[in-house]
């Protein structure tokens, strides 16, 4: 028992770090439940599976009714999305651009370790009360990808929205992106970028709960993760207390 006992490793000094504020968490959630509807309703806008015998009134107006429930989740999504760009140049150390952006010689090394670590080549990783570099990476591009999502629907919306809609403003658009039908390619290859990541995104969530176990899937709910105080990586930032 004693020879067991030894052989075990020591407690890891943690600090209970609150990295998420409020306005991460809230658009991190709108974002992914706006996806989840967007991504239902516009496979519906392309290929309709539902048929629904009759005029298309009292009720039975399947199509305008998943068209307007794009547009007003579409809206939601939008508003998340520069929100939470706009919290990039105001929010905290952890939410800052220059987290997203792996430009030190420490942060480029950590984009190869953790790829090693997520093909199982490394046994072992980094803490970072933030993002990891890879991560912040990934993540930026995605943001890329949700502008471009974002500016490929206002084009396909203004071949539907009223004379007088202030939508129409955004027909200047239709030609910068080659014509509606490479716009509509476009935003269909977005929409599935976005929903591979987001299964990556949920994988690499599992994964880091499930053998980092400092809190990664309940601090975007909470804000706070337990960090080893030995891998703090950023000094200065705002402890539990602070928040």
């Amino acid at each position: 028992m004693t020879a067991i006992a030894e052989s075990r490793p020591a407690p890891v000094a943690r600090e209970l770090i609150y990295v998420w504020e409020l306005p991460v968490r809230v658009t991190h959630w709108l974002i992914f439940f706006s996806i989840l509807i967007l991504s239902a309703t516009g496979y519906y806008i392309a290929h309709p599976f539902i048929g629904v015998p009759g005029p298309a009134a009292n009720g039975h107006f399947v199509m305008g009714t998943a068209r307007a429930i794009h547009l007003y989740t579409a809206i939601v999504f939008s508003l998340a999305v520069l929100v939470r760009i706009y919290w990039m140049f105001v929010g905290n150390p952890y939410a800052r651009l220059s987290q997203f952006i792996p430009l030190t010689r420490a942060r480029l090394r950590n984009v190869g370790d953790t790829f090693s670590y997520f093909c199982f080549i490394r046994r072992d990783l980094d803490t970072y009360p933030g993002h990891d570099a890879l991560a912040a990476g990934t993540y930026a591009l995605i943001f890329l990808v949700y502008l471009l999502l974002i500016a490929t629907g206002l084009t396909l919306y203004t071949v539907y929205a009223p004379v007088n809609s202030p939508f129409q403003f955004f027909r200047f658009l239709i030609p910068a992106f080659g014509g509606l039908p490479v716009a509509r390619l476009i935003h269909v290859i977005c929409m599935w970028v976005v929903l591979i990541f987001a299964v990556i995104h949920i994988y690499s969530v599992w994964m880091f709960s499930t053998f980092q176990r400092f809190g990664i899937a309940d601090s975007i709910f909470s804000g706070y993760k337990f960090v080893p105080t030995s891998k703090y990586k950023l000094a200065g930032a705002p402890k539990a207390d602070a928040s």
